[in-house]
């Protein structure tokens, strides 16, 4: 199976390179600059899991792509979509597949008008990675997952022969017969812990000690499972457990997103939270009142206008 991975970031090069270190036909689809960087120094990956460094990583440009990839895994940023599906529109044929692992669900019905919605799986990551200074794909901490599956449910043959070659050291992967519950359970995990960790500038820990912190978190959380609720998307028992164990468990813990505006960075405001926010329903839309996803909402877009107003 010849697998395309659409960047060599902290998500893709993970992923990506711990495949073609088990021997996958894997290829990164990159711009020149990364291109040099992955020439000169290698993909390097510093992690509990094992560390690695990947010499004679294969790479292609855009411009140079000339025929189709069986599977195609995508992971760039949300905002970057359009970019990302010009530059690997080439290398989509027939029988290509693709995998895509960004956060919320709006990227689902992009692609899908792109090219169909026959060639698109629902699938998730769960990960903590970050590029350092010197380009090194840095693992903050031991969670690595994918979890893939049919958009309309079931274990197709598809699905299990791409699981089985996904299936190699240094992370986990899952089919599941029910991928887009999962997504919208990150998803509501995901905007439950953005939120608050944005708007309070804070790590989940110091939020908690705040006295009424705890209450903010469990009103966020509550806002964000009724979307799911609206779409048709219940959270059982076992996200219970997960989320009272990640969000009312005091820690150092903050999303990305928050690390985003730390760097003074671009984020992804508005396909977690805005879009989450235009499928709510009644109990979200502008005359209903501010509720807290959408303060959360607004404060983040008066950050990129300072921003954009500062550049």
């Amino acid at each position: 199976m010849r697998i395309l991975v659409v960047g060599a970031g902290a998500v893709g090069g993970y992923f990506g390179g711990r495949l073609a270190a088990a021997g996958r036909d894997v290829t990164f689809l990159v711009r020149p600059g990364r291109a040099a960087e992955l020439q000169s120094a290698g993909l390097v990956i510093k992690s509990g899991r094992g560390d690695l460094t990947l010499r004679d990583v294969k790479t292609v440009q855009a411009e140079a792509i000339t025929e189709p990839f069986d599977l195609i895994l995508l992971s760039c940023k949300a905002y970057s979509l359009d970019d990302a599906i010009a530059s690997f529109a080439p290398a989509v044929g027939p029988n290509t597949t693709i995998l895509p692992l960004l956060n919320g669900m709006g990227h689902i019905d992009v692609l899908a008008e792109k090219f169909g919605a026959a060639r698109v799986l629902g699938g998730l990551c769960v990960i903590a990675a970050t590029l350092n200074r010197e380009r090194e794909i840095v693992h903050l901490n031991d969670a690595a997952s994918l979890t893939l599956g049919e958009l309309e449910g079931g274990l197709s043959e598809r699905v299990q022969a791409i699981t089985e070659q996904l299936t190699v050291p240094g992370f986990h992967v899952s089919a599941s017969d029910a991928t887009l519950l999962r997504m919208w359970e990150k998803w509501v995990f995901l905007a439950t812990l953005a939120a608050s960790t944005c708007l309070f500038r804070a790590s989940v820990g110091d939020i908690l000690g705040a006295p009424d912190g705890r209450r903010v978190i469990e009103a966020m959380l509550g806002e964000c499972r009724a979307v799911a609720q609206h779409n048709g998307f219940t959270m059982g028992p076992d996200f219970d457990a997960r989320a009272n164990q990640m969000l009312f468990t005091p820690s150092p813990l903050t999303a990305s997103m928050l690390r985003d505006v730390e760097n003074h960075a671009r984020t992804e405001a508005d396909h977690v939270l805005g879009d989450l926010l235009q499928r709510g329903g009644p109990a979200q839309q502008r005359d209903a009142g501010l509720s807290l996803l959408r303060l959360a909402y607004n404060h983040l877009k008066a950050y990129e206008l300072r921003e954009a107003r500062s550049a």
